[in-house]
């Protein structure tokens, strides 16, 4: 259950065709089919799915920098395709690629996007916040990835927005910078930005996420808060212990048949190491250890890994190459 608070985004069935293209036989494709999603102040909604599974064109519909073929959207309490210059400088957006002039060198393109706002963020501060002024003298096209992330994300932010669009934030960042930009969106986040992103990679998800949808071939398919998805199972029933996963290593072809219940199942994916994965509780850990104290075995290595976020989407998405 979401919050009574008014989002900031709210797309209810949006529906984008494109075409008509030759390989389709001069027919139409439908890449987005009925999504439906909420962004709240003071929280990050993250969308999540596989390449083609159409987040980024719902993300770009929300924007309004394309035109849905049905649905309604409410960003900021308007419709994106049609209103103004009013509603654009209340909204922020990083996108991917960055959409940065090459020629351009970061503080005087800073400056220049601030002077188009009435209450710009001070752009030596924004820089001195990112980093950006250890490449302040280079030219766009010069810069690393992640040098071009920290600048896109400063140019989404110089205006003050509301709302803050964050397409991948952390591609091509180095560790030092993506903590650096993630203590930025948590603050931002705190201070009651409602913040949208798209990423691929589940542990920026799992972390910076209040409130996660998963999209695939164009649909809705999952939604929840992280703790709510992780404790996501076809095996498991609602209101069971989360699902983790003991891993072990020991002498490898173990005949662990029986040990433990058949709901919990056992594998061992290479020689001599296995992994049990279940709803796992005190008593499955006193059984094995039972056991290996009965055939006098000690594990070499052992670890006991809670369900990821990537876990899920795999569950829900599947695991094919798309």
């Amino acid at each position: 259950m979401r919050s009574p608070i008014s989002p900031v985004l709210s797309i209810h069935g949006l529906i984008k065709d494109v075409g008509p293209l030759a390989a389709l036989d001069g027919k139409m494709l439908r890449v987005v089919s009925g999504v439906s999603l909420h962004a709240e102040p003071g929280q990050v909604t993250a969308l999540l799915g596989a390449n083609g599974a159409g987040k980024t064109t719902t993300l770009e519909c929300a924007q309004g920098l394309q035109r849905r073929s049905g649905g309604i959207i409410s960003l900021l309490g308007q419709d994106p395709a049609s209103a103004g210059a009013a509603l654009r400088a209340r909204v922020g957006v990083m996108l991917q690629d960055g959409g940065l002039p090459p020629s351009a060198r970061p503080l005087p393109l800073l400056r220049h996007i601030a002077g188009l706002y009435a209450s710009p963020w001070p752009v030596d501060e924004l820089a001195d916040r990112l980093g950006i002024g250890a490449f302040a003298r280079t030219t766009v096209r010069r810069l690393s990835g992640g040098q071009r992330q920290r600048l896109a994300l400063a140019a989404a932010l110089v205006g003050r927005p509301e709302v803050l669009f964050l397409d991948e934030p952390s591609a091509g960042l180095d560790p030092q910078s993506r903590q650096l930009v993630f203590d930025l969106i948590a603050e931002l986040r705190d201070g009651g930005m409602g913040i949208v992103l798209t990423t691929h990679l589940m542990d920026d998800a799992q972390r910076l996420a209040d409130y996660v949808y998963i999209i695939d071939g164009g649909r809705n398919v999952a939604e929840g808060t992280v703790q709510q998805l992780l404790q996501r199972s076809p095996e498991v029933e609602e209101g069971a212990e989360h699902v983790r996963t003991l891993v072990f290593d020991a002498a490898p072809g173990l005949d662990l048949a029986g040990v433990l219940p058949a709901d919990v199942e056992i594998s061992e994916p290479r020689a001599g190491s296995y992994s049990v994965t279940g709803a796992l509780a005190p008593r499955h850990l006193a059984a094995l250890a039972a056991w290996w104290e009965a055939h006098d075995i000690m594990p070499a290595a052992m670890s006991l890994q809670a369900r990821s976020l990537e876990d899920v989407f795999l569950d829900i998405s599947g695991k094919d190459i798309r």
